[in-house]
């Protein structure tokens, strides 16, 4: 009887899987390899009727074999523009038909590909003087490209790839000789020599480098004078440092200028906390709504560290709200944080758009906020300021809380209260729509920098659950990232990791580990740091020039290895690796690490010069070699009070090292004294007298120059 119930269970699950396929497949006219793989990205293009591969040896393997040109479309899941090429061309039957039968059509998804993405934007720059998202590249078999650009209309994508393939079949040397002079450019673009001159650093003049980038600067809405403006966290952390370090008021006034600009505008969610990507004006109003992970994990620590030096309310508010949308968001069970929401969710005819679930119409407010929106179109500029497209509104801001509150006569207790009740109507309202999709993949990268995001959150702020989640997170990369052999994963998504990591990974998750070491005083942070760091020599070192490629010796050959040195929205992985050496040499008395980072600084040195906006955690860096760099050494059964009480202060040019025991590390060692704890200050491997008091230890440590 029991295996009679068995049996007729079994074929019940199996008909109805049967079936639940069936359905599935029966809902779409097309589906295509990308169906295998777990990018959100690639899964979006997956019912394509373009003939869609992932990039992977097999593919290329095919290309030659077959000798088909491929074309290599690149995006990420939250790009808007992505999504509408898709929509006009990619699910178009008859633009399908003319990729499908000339060409090898491959995805790349940018943001578990950063290799692949930056071999063909550097081609495209190339090719036409600029390059974006989406990326569309025609390449020989080989994968060397021959032609590219980024968003085309449909007529003008079908016209482009007919010519191209024309060309091949009729003059194919053509194409060849093109590809061989575009290769050797490619190489060129991110090469780095050896910089063998006699350079100062400790009286290098960052003044006349900083005058020169203050023409540029917006002294209206902060930023810079250009649109779109994208927010550029690593410039503003070095710009505060390089004004409070050279007493430049001037200079403080407009970084405080474009932190409050920013907070105030559309690109921060006024309602449900975090920053977009960039905003398409000057005034940070209209946002492209898409919010990355990257974006808020630096805005977190930049906002973090300017209000310890300024102790303004508004940047305290940016912070714990932008690491609630974090934890709401963007956070999983294990710890682990997404990548990014996307720009566009549905409407009501279910087309995607952009924006949709975070605008309001005057009408709709009205009827939220009835007695209140008189108040609230004050605040936020519900009038000719705030207006975007039609009748709808992107909330703003230009007035302060002291000036609404001298306006309307509340109190600030008031006017908190009716902001928190704003903001949790409203939420409650938009949270009725479609909300935006979620690329739900993992990168460690990102995850790295959301690590020292939460650090230095609660090195400011001091909030236990900042610690909690970043060594959560720290645990994951550790058991699930970290492989016996050294080597981290790029990705992660489905309880599955992949990819081997890129340097961009380590650099991060260096960074990320010595500054958790920093408030824990826990050394499996600073010893797996320091691990790491030796594993990217063995794998990503070049002896020649003293700089990290971007991809592993490990990895499959591309048209070119090169490495990453500029900083752009995010630091480049050269410039964290090289103040992470910086710092492990302090920590481990590393002669090698020492020299190593000095030497990649002086390299970058001479484009520095002409481009410093482009090179600011780089100058970063610099900065440490222009003033005394101090050990704070903390030892005892309250150092861990003793710690939380320097590092909530804003002390750029330090580190810390502590422990409430002996210890035989290099910085700690004959340090501790049964019954006392003692605060050491050093610079150079000379310390002060030891004290027990932490404010006479911040008074032997000066921050100007």
């Amino acid at each position: 009887m029991k295996q009679l119930i068995f049996i007729a269970l079994t074929t019940f699950l199996l008909y109805s899987c049967n079936n639940s396929k069936k359905d599935i497949l029966e809902e779409h006219n097309h589906t295509n390899a990308l169906i295998n793989e777990t990018s959100p990205y690639l899964l979006q293009h997956a019912h394509n009727p373009v003939d869609w591969r992932a990039w992977n040896d097999e593919t290329l393997e095919l290309a030659q074999k077959e000798n088909k040109l491929m074309i290599i479309s690149i995006g990420y899941s939250a790009c808007h523009w992505c999504h509408v090429m898709e929509k006009e061309s990619f699910e178009d039957t008859t633009v399908a038909a003319v990729m499908n039968a000339h060409f090898i059509n491959v995805k790349v998804d940018r943001e578990e590909r950063p290799d692949v993405d930056q071999i063909y934007i550097n081609a495209v720059q190339l090719m036409t003087g600029s390059a974006g998202w989406p990326l569309n590249v025609i390449t020989l078999p080989d994968g060397r490209p021959v032609w590219g650009g980024t968003y085309f209309k449909q007529k003008d994508w079908i016209t482009a790839i007919e010519r191209i393939q024309e060309l091949y079949e009729t003059e194919p040397e053509k194409l060849t000789e093109y590809a061989n002079r575009l290769e050797e450019g490619i190489k060129s673009m991110d090469l780095v020599e050896l910089n063998t001159a006699d350079v100062d650093l400790t009286s290098y003049d960052t003044n006349s480098l900083v005058e020169t980038w203050k023409e540029s600067f917006d002294h209206r809405f902060g930023g810079y004078k250009r649109a779109p403006k994208f927010m550029m966290p690593n410039n503003y952390v070095y710009l505060l440092r390089h004004a409070v370090q050279n007493d430049d008021k001037e200079l403080l006034d407009y970084v405080n200028l474009t932190l409050t600009q920013m907070a105030y505008g559309g690109v921060y969610d006024a309602v449900g906390g975090g920053f977009s990507r960039y905003s398409v004006d000057k005034k940070w109003h209209v946002p492209h709504f898409e919010k990355m992970l990257y974006d808020n994990a630096q805005m977190v620590s930049l906002y973090s560290k300017a209000y310890a030096f300024t102790q303004k309310e508004l940047y305290k508010e940016i912070v714990f709200e932008t690491l609630e949308f974090i934890a709401n968001e963007l956070t999983n069970d294990e710890g682990a944080f997404y990548s990014s929401l996307d720009a566009d969710s549905e409407t009501k005819t279910g087309e995607l758009e952009e924006g949709t679930y975070y605008i309001y119409t005057k009408e709709e407010l009205q009827t939220l906020l009835g007695s209140d929106f008189d108040i609230f179109k004050e605040y936020y500029n519900v009038n000719s300021f705030g207006k975007w497209e039609g009748d709808h509104y992107v909330l703003i801001r230009d007035k302060s809380d002291m000036e609404i509150q001298k306006e309307f006569s509340f109190s600030s207790a008031d006017l908190q209260k009716k902001k928190a009740n704003w903001k949790k109507q409203l939420l409650q309202f938009r949270n009725q729509r479609a909300k935006p999709r979620l690329d739900n993949k993992t990168l460690t990268s990102w995850n790295g920098l959301m690590i020292q995001g939460y650090v230095d959150a609660y090195k400011t702020f001091q909030k236990k659950t900042y610690l909690d989640a970043a060594l959560k997170n720290a645990n994951f990369i550790v058991d699930k990232q970290l492989q016996t052999s050294g080597a981290l994963f790029h990705n992660y998504k489905d309880g599955k990791s992949s990819i081997n990591g890129y340097l961009e990974d380590y650099a991060s998750v260096i960074e990320a580990f010595i500054s958790l070491y920093e408030v824990t005083m826990d050394e499996k942070w600073l010893i797996t740091a320091n691990n790491l760091a030796e594993y990217t020599f063995t794998k990503f070192f070049d002896e020649q020039n003293h700089m990290f490629y971007f991809t592993s010796i490990d990895d499959s050959k591309l048209v070119s290895r090169n490495f990453e040195y500029r900083d752009n929205v995010i630091p480049a992985s050269n410039s964290i690796m090289a103040k992470n050496l910086f710092k492990l040499s302090h920590y481990f008395d590393n002669p090698k690490y020492a020299e190593t980072a000095k030497q990649m600084l002086k390299n970058v040195q001479p484009e520095a010069d002409k481009y410093p906006s482009g090179f600011s955690n780089w100058l970063d860096l610099l900065s440490n070699y222009q003033t005394k760099y101090y050990e704070v050494v903390i030892v005892g059964e309250k150092a861990s009070e003793k710690i939380s009480e320097i590092n909530s202060r804003y002390i750029p040019n330090m580190l810390i090292a502590g422990s409430t025991s002996e210890s035989d590390s290099y910085l700690l060692e004959g340090r501790y004294s049964e019954g006392k704890t003692l605060i050491y200050v050093c610079v150079n491997n000379t310390c002060k007298l030891p004290v027990t008091e932490t404010e006479k230890a911040l008074e032997s440590i000066k921050i100007t120059r």
